[in-house]
């Protein structure tokens, strides 16, 4: 039997519209300490929240969303390197059976002193936030003057095999001449994934949307003008249309939520740091989970999930500019 086909035999939460979950996005802190254009442009402002999920609260929730089918777990922010529990978080989500790859997302704050440990801890994957490979325009962008080191800590890890590599580049008008042609560039000689993001409209950047949205899709018209050809999208893959191309070792990915059908293979549930459940990353309310995660019995959670899936939507509304109660993508963690 064909692999992909017994793990789907596996999947359990079903929705309204056959659409089967398998991916959870799972925020650990809504903090962030870079100042990007298009989350946070003024920063993280306000204390850090003091009531981010336990580590037993996290073992409770992940145990449940593993015994649901759930395969794959990314953990997200805010920045998750900023919370100073994140191996044990790790090591929680890697020890739980049924989870078969446990993914980070960064913004690559000190990624030299952190990856490595990641890697130890057992990391399947990394995604790091390059908006430019351009130092002025980065720091532009993100407020941060981190690129060389960022980049110098993932050339070590490409360099002692860890290729594992995802880079998430969100799409800017101002800034895309500095960040489609060079980024595919330095792919082509790298055996990582680059993922093109369409900026996406929140509550909070509205009038930064309508001056810097640009379609992905003018993307994918100029990777296959250029000979690169889709790839088959794996059963718990995120939502990247990927391209390879057979002179090159790197691929690259464009996510298109403002595409006709985007929603139809969704296979991701999210939660907050504070533990709210988001059928949607644009949903209007998130579900609070808190109650159910005080004891070690998973079943509470099980069953609220199972009831709650057939409330999710067939699509985000995004086109008519409903928001939903996304501010910014520091609380959700994109």
């Amino acid at each position: 039997m064909d692999n992909s086909l017994a793990m789907k035999d596996d999947i359990i939460l079903t929705d309204a519209y056959q659409r089967q979950f398998s991916y959870l996005r799972l925020s650990i802190t809504d903090l962030c300490n870079f100042k990007c254009s298009y989350c946070l442009p003024n920063g993280y402002e306000g204390k850090a929240s003091q009531n981010e999920l336990r580590l037993d609260e996290i073992k409770t929730l992940i145990a449940s969303f593993a015994e649901l089918g759930f395969k794959k777990i990314r953990l997200t922010g805010g920045e998750p390197s900023l919370r100073k529990d994140l191996l044990q978080v790790i090591d929680i989500c890697k020890s739980q059976p049924g989870i078969e790859k446990v993914c980070i997302t960064t913004n690559g704050y000190r990624l030299n002193h952190f990856l490595p440990q990641w890697i130890a801890a057992g990391i399947d994957q990394v995604n790091i936030s390059i908006d430019s490979l351009s130092p002025e325009q980065f720091e532009l962008i993100t407020a941060s003057s981190d690129l060389p080191m960022i980049i110098g800590a993932l050339n070590r890890a490409i360099d002692g095999g860890f290729t594992a590599i995802k880079i998430n580049t969100v799409l800017l008008r101002e800034h895309r001449d500095s960040q489609v042609m060079p980024l595919i560039d330095w792919v082509k000689d790298k055996p990582i994934a680059l993922r093109f993001i369409e900026l996406m409209q929140t509550g909070d950047n509205g009038e930064f949307f309508n001056r810097q949205h640009f379609s992905a899709d003018k993307v994918k018209d100029l990777l296959v003008d250029q000979g690169w050809t889709e790839k088959s999208r794996l059963i718990h893959a995120g939502p990247a249309v990927e391209y390879r191309h057979s002179s090159y070792p790197g691929s690259v990915g464009v996510i298109a939520p403002y595409s006709e059908n985007f929603c139809d293979t969704c296979n991701r549930l999210r939660v907050t740091a504070q533990g709210q459940l988001h059928l949607c990353l644009f949903s209007e309310e998130g579900k609070d989970l808190r109650h159910l995660l005080q004891t070690t019995d998973s079943e509470p959670l099980t069953e609220f999930l199972r009831s709650s899936i057939y409330e999710k939507l067939p699509k985000h509304y995004l086109q008519q500019q409903k928001t939903g109660a996304t501010r910014h993508f520091a609380m959700l963690g994109g």
